[in-house]
């Protein structure tokens, strides 16, 4: 059975990133519908995935982190508006059988991310 799954990992501060709010879309052209809420918890990670079962298929999604809040309730100095503040990874799932993992590595001034596993 495939799902959704995410992990963030603040690379500035070498730990995990706790207690960010994370938004999740259905893409559909122009239109996003919001499928759901979470935060992660003190592993970074969200206590269930994001989606599974029949709710999880085929399309294109978006995750959005919102990581200029994370870092403001650290006390970390971030410009106004931040550089980084709400970051948007939209991605295709082509393969609703499969587990797709969409880890976010962040700092103030930087992100990536890739398909972990």
């Amino acid at each position: 059975m495939g799902r959704l799954t995410t992990h963030v990992l603040d690379a500035a501060h070498g730990r995990p990133g706790s207690a960010i709010a994370i938004e999740l879309y259905r893409v559909d052209g122009v239109q996003l519908q919001l499928l759901g809420s979470s935060q992660t918890n003190a592993d970074g990670r969200c206590d269930v995935p994001l989606l599974d079962g029949t709710a999880f298929s085929v399309g294109t999604y978006q995750l959005q982190f919102a990581v200029g809040d994370y870092y403001r309730a650290l006390g970390v100095a971030v410009p106004e508006p931040a550089f980084l503040d709400v970051i948007v990874l939209r991605f295709g799932v082509a393969d609703s059988t499969q587990h797709y993992h969409v880890p976010l590595l962040v700092s103030p001034y930087s992100y990536s991310t890739y398909r972990g596993s």
